[in-house]
């Protein structure tokens, strides 16, 4: 599914090139935080003062890569042409003169025994990696685990009776409530900084799993890995990226992401997540009235992909699903965490609502493959000519011929009619681009240009209609709404 840029450009804090990662342990009991003076900013001193030692430096370096390769950026499932992830804008990861490539992080230990968290860009293909703790001791470290749709790893020192940082519980985050991140920007070890929780649960890179805490505490390179900590001292999150284009806009992994996963990095050294197969839509108002539920509560499914789990327990487009083992799920990204915390091979109840009736669907899970799917760019805009006027949709569409349907290897299931160009004003049609197909209107199968204008020609003007549509590059499917325009 096709996601909005953000409109701002986003960098990843460490001192290294790198994907993404994060992990968590247990620790001590830390003291309460101290208020200022007359309802001022929290006194985090007393709390800076455990937590520090704890907190670790953490240095890599990288063998030389051919020129003009792509060294270890985070890929999302989509190319995202506002993100800005180039090494040449982090000072601390240039190549020195003798063609390695060095750079520092942050990390904090969260086991006695030398167990350390930190982010998986930051040690993601290093060839060496060297920790010094506060009290300037150096380590060599070895990677235990790692896992990029996270942006967790987990590194392990020969040390033992370390100091630690205990984990809190990220859930109970509200916005507003007081933060402060400790690490090592721009080689300023131990650096202490405070802000509050801006936001939880934004989407940067990956919209399948990113919930990232938002913070005005002061991020930068070198950052990455380093504890974002709650006024009771617990590690609540892990400090990952910062806005290249606002002030006061850094991002934390949330720790119960870690939590999550921590033992099959300790055991495994990598993450297997459970797998449907299925592309999901939160519901709206308007979403829920097409599908007839009466609350908006679930996921709603847009496609079933072949020869999946979901497509094996019997699972429709169109489907709300509601529950996972008898669990509820509110919306899509809560489906995505129940079914990817599951292993792979484990057998699942789902709860769905199909056209007004309740069912129980039982699924098989897959493994989710890598996030090293095919990229491509969008079809390109090129020597189309704007149309003076568009359908009822603000849409110029064709049919699909069978040299294209061939040429682009488009599914059977999956014909419709070519979107030519877009000229309404609706916000729903900026998301569809030029060689898109329409494979419904409104639930209306819309195989050739006549279906299409038959399913436009029902709608009335103001009515919402939702399109079903199929992306040959890069593959997927996706829903949007568009308004129907005044008829002319």
């Amino acid at each position: 599914m096709p996601r909005t840029a953000l409109g701002l450009s986003f960098a990843l804090v460490a001192g290294v090139a790198g994907l993404l990662g994060i992990l968590a342990g247990g620790g001590g009991v830390v003291g309460a935080v101290h208020h200022g003076s007359l309802g001022g900013p929290p006194d985090f001193a007393d709390i800076v003062q455990r937590v520090n030692p704890a907190v670790v430096n953490i240095m890599v370096v990288e063998a030389p890569v051919e020129k003009g390769a792509r060294v270890g950026h985070r890929r999302s499932e989509e190319p995202d042409p506002d993100s800005d992830q180039d090494d040449s804008d982090d000072p601390d990861s240039d190549p020195d003169s003798d063609g390695l490539r060095r750079g520092e992080g942050s990390g904090f230990i969260v086991d006695p025994q030398g167990f350390i968290l930190t982010n998986h860009h930051v040690v993601s293909s290093p060839d060496r990696i060297r920790v010094r703790l506060a009290d300037k001791r150096e380590f060599n470290a070895r990677l235990v685990g790692s896992d990029p749709a996270t942006d967790l790893a987990l590194v392990k020192i020969d040390a033992t009776d370390l100091p630690t940082v205990p984990l809190g519980n990220s859930d109970r985050l509200r916005v507003g409530e007081w933060v402060c991140a400790i690490g090592n920007p721009y080689r300023f070890d131990h650096t202490v900084t405070v802000g509050v929780v801006s936001s939880k649960g934004r989407k940067i890179y990956d919209p399948s799993f990113d919930a990232y805490i938002q913070t005005d505490a002061a991020i930068n390179p070198g950052n990455s890995g380093g504890p974002l900590v709650n006024i009771a001292g617990e590690a609540v999150g892990i400090s990952s990226a910062v806005s290249l284009e606002g002030q006061g806009i850094g991002f934390a992994v949330p720790i119960n992401v870690a939590r999550e996963i921590l033992e099959q990095l300790r055991t495994q050294g990598r993450v297997t997540r459970g797998y449907l197969g299925i592309q999901l839509q939160d519901l709206e108002p308007d979403l829920q009235r097409l599908t007839g539920l009466s609350e908006s509560r679930g996921a709603l499914v847009v496609d079933v992909l072949d020869r999946t789990a979901g497509q094996a327990a019997g699972l429709k487009r169109y489907d709300v699903i509601t529950a996972v083992a008898g669990k509820p799920v509110e919306d899509g990204d809560e489906l995505v965490r129940a079914i990817s915390n599951r292993a792979p091979g484990s057998d699942v109840a789902l709860t769905v609502r199909r056209d007004g009736r309740e069912l129980t669907l039982n699924a098989r899970l897959d493994a989710r493959g890598s996030d090293d799917d095919e990229d491509g760019d969008r079809t390109a805009r090129k020597g189309v000519r704007p149309a003076a006027t568009g359908d009822a949709l603000g849409l110029v569409v064709s049919d699909l011929s069978r040299q294209m349907q061939a040429q682009l290897h488009v599914p059977a299931d999956r014909r419709g009619v070519v979107v030519k160009d877009i000229v309404g004003l609706d916000p729903g049609a900026d998301t569809l681009d030029h060689g898109d197909i329409v494979v419904e209107v409104n639930r209306h199968p819309t195989p050739d240009l006549a279906a299409y204008r038959r399913a436009v020609d029902a709608l009335s003007t103001g009515e919402p209609a939702w399109l079903f549509v199929y992306r040959p590059r890069p593959r997927g499917t996706f829903l949007t709404k568009i308004e129907v325009e005044g008829r002319r």
